[in-house]
């Protein structure tokens, strides 16, 4: 792990007397899908949406989900000066799976602060929803410094902000309960009304926003697709971020790391995308690793980079991620 130093960093926001100047780390997770160590839980998969979530965990996660890749990327994660993790941070919502990721998340906040989003899988039925298991489990990682603009979900108070030296780091919840077969987000008018206001406060607007969300804010492909497990409002989602100069987009749900510059009316916003953490794949856009950003002084992005696992097992190496031309 890297030492911290005793001097405290400079910031164009806020600078200490005696700081050091030095970046701003981001590490960027997604899709953890946290499986449970003690194994299914029968009585809450039978004759609900889990059943089918199941059996692509038999067919198709389980022989790509690997626990020790899992495992090496949050460990190397932790060296950031902040860890933000875009959703799917279990697999099925079940219990045991929501009490195995919090202590996995209580180890990574014992070195760095953590910030969260749910992504459709951790909202997988509409008990789940309704019962506020997301925030009941998640709410140490859903602190807000502007707590007045957060409307009241069901998965908790969206949107939140943290203010930390350059940045802003906001958190959306595009996670509602859906039918089996169908994945779509949705943040609905009084989240993006509130991140309007948010957006527009002094304190934000001086920083560089860093929005976290599960669902992609942009998608090419046909409209009846990106119902069906796309962000159904993220042409709203675009519209309210038009007044940003600068700042990144993060989420996560497509499984692959992808980079795109989304123009506005000020500048351009990079939005990027992180791979599942735990993921096994001889495509670097795919295999497990996380994604880190770093920021200067004056909230300038100085740095993007991957960092996957090497296919020989030893450790993380760093790559580029692969740039689109246009994002839409």
């Amino acid at each position: 792990m890297l030492e911290r130093s005793a001097v405290q960093p400079c910031h164009a926001i806020e600078k200490p007397k005696g700081c050091l100047s030095q970046l701003f780390r981001i590490a960027h997770l997604s899709d953890l899908h946290v499986l449970s160590a003690a194994g299914v839980e029968w009585r809450r998969m039978l004759f609900n949406k889990r059943i089918t979530g199941y059996a692509n965990l038999l067919l198709h996660r389980g022989r790509v989900y690997r626990r020790d890749y899992l495992r090496a990327v949050v460990a190397a994660a932790v060296q950031a000066d902040h860890v933000v993790v875009t959703g799917d941070i279990t697999n099925l919502s079940l219990e045991s799976e929501y009490d195995a990721a919090r202590a996995l998340l209580d180890g990574v906040a014992r070195s760095a602060e953590v910030s969260v989003v749910p992504g459709n899988h951790d909202i997988y039925l509409p008990a789940i929803h309704h019962e506020r298991r997301f925030p009941h489990h998640f709410a140490a990682f859903l602190h807000s410094d502007l707590p007045q603009f957060a409307r009241d979900l069901p998965a908790g108070p969206f949107p939140y902000v943290k203010l930390r030296g350059p940045v802003a780091i906001i958190g959306l919840s595009s996670a509602v309960p859906r039918p089996p077969f169908v994945s779509a987000g949705y943040l609905g008018h009084a989240q993006l009304a509130a991140l309007a206001d948010l957006l527009a406060h002094a304190e934000v607007a001086r920083r560089t926003s860093v929005v976290l969300i599960h669902h992609p804010p942009v998608d090419a492909r046909w409209p009846i697709v990106r119902l069906r497990d796309g962000l159904v409002d993220a042409a709203s989602l675009r519209r309210t971020l038009q007044g940003l100069a600068r700042g990144l987009v993060l989420y996560g749900h497509t499984h692959v790391r992808v980079r795109c510059r989304l123009p506005t009316a000020f500048g351009s916003l990079d939005v990027i995308s992180a791979s599942g953490a735990a993921l096994d794949s001889s495509d670097d856009a795919v295999r497990a690793g996380f994604n880190r950003y770093g920021f200067d002084d004056d909230g300038r992005i100085a740095s993007v980079e991957a960092h996957v696992i090497d296919p020989s097992g030893q450790g993380l190496r760093a790559t580029a991620i692969t740039e689109r031309r246009s994002c839409l």
